[in-house]
């Protein structure tokens, strides 16, 4: 008896630590896959791609920033509040971490940049070479 205490409490844990492990996983997805439904609804994912050219807008004194992350194919209109990394650019490759709203915008919690001219975000640089984007032909890699 006391061993089938012992089994069931160890299944009982592993079976938490599981699910909380599941629960804190923030999955990665470019636009076009958002705009397929494969993103989770109301759950946080890592929305990734590269920061389109003239899409960037921030009323003069507001920390709110708006901006479209596109995978080529797509693109989705990104919302952040707060202060961006300095290497945050148009045209350069961006994760942003947050949740998608109901009118079908990304509502940013944090926002990253590739932090310099030679690194791209794996998960990015592998969705554009699929996608076919010229700049991201070579395979990502980081600086020693």
């Amino acid at each position: 008896m006391v061993v089938g205490l012992v089994v069931a409490g160890v299944a009982l844990a592993a079976g938490l630590a599981l699910r909380a492990f599941n629960d804190n996983l923030l999955y990665f997805y470019t636009p076009t896959q958002v705009a397929a439904g494969e993103a989770p609804a109301g759950k946080k994912f890592r929305l990734g791609g590269l920061v389109q050219p003239g899409s960037l807008h921030r009323e003069p004194g507001q920390l709110e920033v708006k901006f479209q992350v596109t995978d080529v194919k797509k693109a989705m209109v990104v919302s952040y509040s707060g202060i961006l990394p300095d290497l945050f650019r148009e045209g350069q490759g961006v994760i942003a971490y947050g949740v998608l709203m109901p009118d079908g915008s990304f509502r940013a919690d944090e926002v990253l940049a590739k932090h310099d001219e030679n690194y791209m975000p794996p998960e990015v640089a592998q969705a554009l070479r699929e996608q076919g984007h010229p700049d991201a032909a070579e395979p990502a890699t980081a600086n020693p």
